[in-house]
């Protein structure tokens, strides 16, 4: 199947359309709390959906990622925050989520961002340049998992904090 993707900025009219895509996409996901779509509520509730854009299909939202601002121990600034990241099952790997994760992390650098961390799968991330990078943790998350990508090619040392919404629970 060769998908016409749309990538675009989210509207107040897609809001239930991301709540339904998120809870879709982690559903069944083992590792998952299930809260993401709790985050991303609490995300926009405190305005720090820095960058939220949805993926379409025939004008249907099937894909959603977030980037939020997130806070370095050593005070490095203008770093952000990847996730989560939520593709419809049915079009999942099918190049959804990886237009995604393309088109945010160019909006950031657009921005003039430095740097973007996340947690996530480790055979997935590297393909984007993300990498773990010793002296940079986040606590409580195996650093297999933890991942960060610097556009500067400054590397901060420290412990990445992820925007407080992030413990959203429901």
């Amino acid at each position: 199947m060769d998908l016409k993707i749309v990538i675009r900025s989210e509207t107040d009219a897609d809001m239930s359309a991301i709540t339904e895509v998120t809870v879709a996409a982690f559903k069944t996901l083992e590792i998952s709390n299930h809260t993401e779509q709790f985050i991303i509520a609490a995300l926009r509730a405190a305005k720090a959906l820095t960058i939220s854009l949805v993926a379409e299909v025939d004008g249907r939202v099937i894909g959603h990622i977030a980037f939020s601002p997130l806070t370095i121990s050593d005070n490095t600034r203008n770093w952000y925050g990847l996730g989560p990241v939520s593709v419809l099952p049915k079009y999942q790997r099918q190049g959804v989520g990886k237009a995604l994760i393309r088109e945010g992390l160019s909006r950031l650098k657009e921005m003039n961002a430095q740097g973007c961390c996340l947690v996530g799968h480790p055979d997935y991330y590297p393909k984007f340049g993300f990498k773990n990078m010793p002296g940079l943790v986040h606590e409580g998350v195996p650093q297999e998992v933890f991942f960060a990508l610097s556009f500067d090619g400054q590397t901060p040392q420290g412990t990445v904090a992820f925007h407080d919404a992030f413990k959203a629970d429901g």
